[in-house]
């Protein structure tokens, strides 16, 4: 994690802990930018596009563990909400995949832990909170309908 994203550091600690993540997979691994969907550069806001297997029981735990005072660019509860709704198909969804750092059947895990790493280490870099697009019906009008008025807010 990069340095400046310090204040994030604990809560990502606990996230990843509670995942199951394993330390010393994680320290070997090279720092690497990680990539997103879109940046909106004149307000350098991050853009994320959550489908459906981004709404899993991993990713609601993580939800429950974000600091309240947390600066989020979406409505934690309309998440925790549709994580509910969809994790029965989602905790399906690549469910065998391994992922490093997270092990056997850990890729639900690890994108867990990348959208919280997103969503809390970005905004401690000084950037706006992450924007997430919620699309698990893969129905664009639907998932614009979420998130216009946030939208708007980046062109003012």
């Amino acid at each position: 994690m990069p340095a400046e994203a310090h204040a994030a550091a604990p809560a990502l600690h606990r996230i990843f802990t509670a995942l199951g993540g394993v330390e010393a997979d994680q320290a070997a691994k090279r720092l690497t930018a990680l990539p997103g969907d879109f940046l909106h550069p004149e307000s350098m806001t991050f853009i994320e596009v959550d489908e459906h297997q981004h709404f899993t029981s991993r990713r609601v735990a993580t939800l429950d563990l974000y600091p309240e005072a947390a600066a989020l660019g979406f409505d934690r509860g309309e998440y925790r909400a549709l994580c509910r709704d969809w994790a029965s198909r989602a905790d399906r969804y690549r469910a065998s995949k391994s992922a490093v750092a997270f092990g056997p059947r850990g890729r639900q895990a690890q994108r867990a832990y990348h959208d919280a790493l997103r969503d809390l280490a970005v905004p401690a870099m000084g950037h706006p909170p992450v924007v997430r697009v919620a699309a698990p019906e893969r129905e664009g009008a639907l998932a614009y309908l979420r998130v216009r008025e946030r939208l708007a807010t980046l062109r003012s």
